[in-house]
Order: structure tokens, then C-alpha cells, then sequence
């Protein structure tokens, strides 16, 4: 067990930022395509947050061209470069599965008032 313990706080990332859900987040992820490798900036809202530790993941979503979009993201993956707040939404759930049938303006999330 400590065998355990000691590789998941190993592969635990140092600085990682209080994702809470209904925030408004860019999420700056490596892609490799073939030799070279690029960042690619996902936006959107956190919709979940799932399990704690080393597994801990987040939901993002976002509607791009109509379509709404959803992305698991693992919070200590070293695909993540960063993960940029950028701002901080007031919501009462802690899943926002609801937001997946609303559209328009009825999907936004009002902001946290600091």
C-alpha cells in the first residue's frame, strides 16, 4: 500500500489551480502531430469534477459552431500545460448536466461577485 502512495504523490503535479464547477476555464493542451507539438487552448465551463487525487478529473464544455462540445479533462495529466481561470461562476450544483439542454443566453452561468 505505501508502494501505492508513494507513486501517486510522485506523479502529483506541484502547482494546480482551485478549478471549481460553473468557472469559466481556458485549458492549454499539448497535441502532437507526428514530430512536432503544439498547444491548443479548449474554453469553456467546468461542468463536473470528478474522483480526488491522482485520477481527480474536470468537464469542460463548450459550444463551437452549434454544436456543444465536452472534454474530460485529467487534472495532473502532463498534457496539460496550464489552465487559465478566467472567471469564476455562482452555481448551486455541483454537476451541471442540466446546462447540456439549455440554449442561448439560458446556458450561461452568472458570476461570482468577489
Amino acid at each position: 500500500m505505501d508502494a501505492l502512495k508513494l507513486i501517486n504523490s510522485s506523479s502529483l503535479k506541484a502547482e494546480v489551480p482551485e478549478l471549481n464547477v460553473g468557472d469559466t476555464v481556458k485549458v492549454h493542451v499539448k497535441i502532437k502531430e507526428g514530430d512536432k507539438e503544439r498547444i491548443q487552448v479548449f474554453e469553456g465551463t467546468i461542468i463536473a469534477k470528478k474522483h480526488g487525487g491522482v485520477q481527480e478529473t474536470f468537464t469542460v464544455r463548450r459550444v463551437s459552431h452549434g454544436c456543444g462540445v465536452e472534454r474530460v479533462f485529467p487534472v495532473h495529466s502532463p498534457n496539460i500545460d496550464k489552465v487559465e481561470i478566467v472567471r469564476s461562476g455562482r452555481v448551486r450544483r455541483s454537476k451541471l448536466y442540466y446546462l447540456r439542454d439549455r440554449v442561448g443566453k439560458a446556458s450561461k452561468v452568472k458570476e461570482k461577485i468577489r
